[in-house]
C-alpha cells in the first residue's frame, strides 16, 4: 500500500539509481522546472489518496515517481536525501500503535542481508487489501480505524457489524488488546501469476468509503498480521487469534529457517490458488519491540519481497527512427534498463510515427512496460510526461518503397533491412546469413547495392576482416546456392511490392515482360487493383530497379538472363 512506500523513501533512496537512472542531461533551471510540476502532481495525488480515499494512480506509479523526485533532487543537490514527505492529515482519531508499515526487498540476496542473524523468522502472504485497526476493551470491539498515515484514521467502525469476518467480542487475552490487519476481497482459488492484482484493493475501500452498509456481510476477509505487545512467541499469537475467531494468521502464517525456504514459499504462492488476492510475501522475526516505540517507516523486524510485476515503470532515455525495407520509419524509444521475467530490455518499438504522435512521447518521459507474446516488450501507458517536450523531427518523405536500393551514408538502415529480408526462408532463403554478417559485409566491402554480394568470390570473402575460412566458405555456399531461386524469389528480393495471391502467376515470367506491363494489364492480377497497379507499374520502371535487373541478368538470375 502507498503509506507503506511512503513511510520508507528515506530507505529506499539508495536504490532509486536502479529505478530512475542517471542524472538527466539538463540544467539546473530546466531540472528544477521538473521538479516543481513533479511535486505538484503528487500533492494532487496525496491528497486524493489520503484525505478522500482515491487511488488516482497505482503504487508502482506512484513509488516510482517518488523516487525519481528524489533522484533528480539529489542531481542538482538542492534537497537533502532524507527529506520527510508530507502527508497532511489522513484522519482524525488517533491509533492507538502507529502503523509502521513495509520496508520493501527487492531480490533474494537483499533478503539474504536482512535475515542474516535474525532468529525466529515466519512468512506470511501480503495481501493486497486496506490495512485497519481493530480495538477491543472488556472483550468487545470498540473501534475499527482505517491506516490514514499511520498516527491517524477514520473510524470505520460502523461498518464492522456488516463484516462477518470481524469478531465483535474476543476472549482473554484478547480482551483489551489492540490488532493491525487487512481487510480483503475474498476470492475462490485466485492464482496471483495468472490473474493479477483485480483491483483488489481499489474495490475494498469503495465498500468501506462508500455511504451505507457493506453490500455483502461474507464479502470481505481480515487477515491480523500485528498484536502489538502480544506475546512474544509468533505461534502463542497464532493460537490465541485461531482461538478468538481469526482463524486466516494461523493458516497462512510458515516458519521459515533458510532464504531459500522463503523463496520456495514465495514461488510457491505466486502460482498456486490462494483465498485472497497478494502482491508479494512478509517475512517477519518473532521479537518485536514494545508498541510505544512502533513509528511509521520504523518497522524494522519486518519486510515484503514483493512478486516480480507483470509490467514495470522506466524512464524513456532516447527516441529513435529506424527505416524498414519498405521506407516505414518506426520508431523506438530508448529506455533505462529493466529487467522483467528473465529478460532485460532496453528499447521498446512503438510502432509508426502516427503511433508515436498518439502516445506522444518524449526523453525524460515514464513509460509502463509489459512483455507480450513471445516475450516481446510493449508500451502500455505513458505514467508521467515531462513538462518541457523536445521532441524529434523525423525525415518522413526521404524513404520510400524504391529508396536505398544503392548503398549511400542515409540509407544504411533501410539499405540494411533489405539485406536482411533476402535472407529469409521465403526470399532468398540464406540461413546464417544474419543482419550482423550483412553489416559485416556492408561495412568491409562496400556493396553498391543490394545484389552487389553476388559479384564477391571465394578469396575475396575469404580476405575480409574477421572473416574465417569456414565462414567464409558457408557464406559463398549460401550465395551460389541463391543463384537457383526461382523468378518470383528475385523479385520478391527487390521489395517489389506483389500480393501474394499473385505469387503463381509470377512463376513462368520474364523481367522484360514484366516492364512491357501497362496498368490495365497489371490489374488483371489477383489482389491487385488500381492504386497496387500503378504502385507496380512505377516500381518496374523505376531506373535503380531497371538497373538491378540488368545486374542480375548479367549474373545469369533466372528470369532475368536472355537465355
Amino acid at each position: 500500500m502507498r503509506g507503506i512506500a511512503l513511510a520508507f523513501i528515506t530507505v529506499l533512496l539508495g536504490a532509486s539509481a536502479s529505478v530512475s537512472g542517471s542524472c538527466p542531461a539538463w540544467s539546473v533551471v530546466r531540472a528544477q522546472k521538473e521538479i516543481d510540476s513533479l511535486v505538484q502532481q503528487l500533492a494532487i495525488w496525496d491528497e486524493a489518496y489520503y484525505q478522500q480515499g482515491k487511488s488516482q494512480v497505482s503504487d508502482a506509479v506512484y513509488d516510482n515517481l517518488r523516487e525519481t523526485l528524489s533522484a533528480w533532487r539529489r542531481c542538482i543537490k538542492r534537497v537533502p536525501e532524507a527529506e520527510s514527505v508530507h502527508l497532511g492529515s489522513a484522519g482524525r482519531f488517533l491509533h492507538p500503535v502507529a502503523h509502521t508499515g513495509l520496508k520493501k526487498l527487492p531480490d533474494e540476496r537483499s533478503v539474504a542481508v536482512w535475515a542474516k542473524g535474525r532468529e525466529g523468522l515466519w512468512v506470511q502472504p501480503k495481501i493486497d487489501g486496506v490495512a485497519v485497526t481493530l480495538i477491543y476493551q472488556n472483550g468487545r470491539l470498540i473501534k475499527l480505524l482505517s491506516r490514514g498515515d499511520g498516527i491517524k484514521g477514520e473510524d470505520w467502525t460502523h461498518k464492522a457489524a456488516d463484516i462477518a469476518a470481524i469478531p465483535h467480542q474476543v476472549p482473554e487475552p484478547l480482551t483489551n488488546s489492540v490488532l493491525q490487519g487487512e481487510l480483503f476481497l475474498k476470492r475462490d482459488g485466485h492464482i496471483q501469476s495468472q490473474m493479477g492484482g483485480i483491483n483488489a484493493r481499489a474495490k475494498v475501500a469503495g465498500e468501506m468509503l462508500r455511504t451505507g452498509s457493506v453490500s455483502e456481510r461474507n464479502a470481505l476477509g481480515l487477515f491480523i498480521w500485528a498484536w502489538p505487545d502480544g506475546p512474544q512467541r509468533l505461534a502463542e499469537k497464532l493460537r490465541i487469534l485461531r482461538e478468538a475467531g481469526f482463524l486466516l494468521t494461523a493458516s497462512w502464517s510458515r516458519p521459515v529457517s533458510s532464504t531459500a525456504e522463503i523463496a520456495r514459499l514465495r514461488d510457491t504462492w505466486f502460482h498456486h490458488p490462494l483465498p485472497f488476492v497478494t502482491d508479494g510475501i512478509v517475512i517477519r522475526q518473532e521479537r518485536e519491540p514494545q508498541a510505544t516505540s512502533w513509528r511509521p517507516g520504523h518497522g524494522e523486524w519486518a519486510v515484503a519481497w514483493k512478486y516480480p510485476p507483470a509490467e514495470k515503470i522506466t524512464g524513456v532515455r532516447n527516441v529513435h527512427f529506424t527505416v524498414g525495407r519498405t521506407g516505414k520509419v518506426s520508431v523506438v524509444l530508448e529506455l533505462e534498463e529493466i529487467q522483467l521475467d528473465d529478460k532485460r530490455v532496453r528499447r521498446v518499438n512503438i510502432g509508426s510515427l502516427k503511433r508515436w504522435q498518439q502516445w506522444d512521447v518524449v526523453a525524460g518521459d515514464k513509460v509502463k512496460i509489459s512483455l507480450a507474446g513471445q516475450g516481446i516488450p510493449r508500451i502500455e501507458e505513458v505514467v508521467w510526461r515531462v513538462s518541457q517536450r523536445d521532441k524529434p523531427v523525423p525525415e518522413m518523405d526521404s524513404f520510400t518503397p524504391v529508396s536505398c536500393l544503392y548503398a549511400s551514408t542515409e540509407c544504411a538502415q533501410q539499405f540494411l533491412a533489405r539485406l536482411t529480408w533476402m535472407s529469409q526462408k521465403t526470399v532468398l532463403d540464406l540461413p546464417g546469413v544474419s543482419q550482423s554478417t550483412w553489416r559485416h559485409l556492408y561495412m568491409s566491402t562496400r556493396l553498391q547495392h543490394i545484389f552487389s554480394w553476388l559479384g564477391l568470390s571465394r578469396e575475396s570473402l575469404l580476405d575480409l576482416p574477421g572473416m574465417t575460412a569456414k565462414k567464409s566458405a558457408l557464406l559463398w555456399h549460401r550465395f551460389s546456392l541463391s543463384r537457383k531461386q526461382p523468378f518470383i524469389r528475385w523479385v520478391l528480393a527487390m521489395g517489389m511490392p506483389l500480393p501474394r495471391s499473385a505469387f503463381d502467376v509470377f512463376k513462368n515470367r520474364r523481367w522484360q515482360q514484366l516492364a512491357d506491363w501497362d496498368e490495365t494489364r497489371w490489374q488483371t492480377l489477383p489482389g491487385v487493383g488500381s492504386t497496387g497497379a500503378r504502385r507496380l507499374m512505377d516500381f518496374v520502371k523505376h531506373p535503380q530497379v531497371a538497373a538491378l535487373a540488368a545486374f542480375l541478368g548479367q549474373h545469369d538470375i533466372q528470369g532475368f538472363s536472355d537465355q
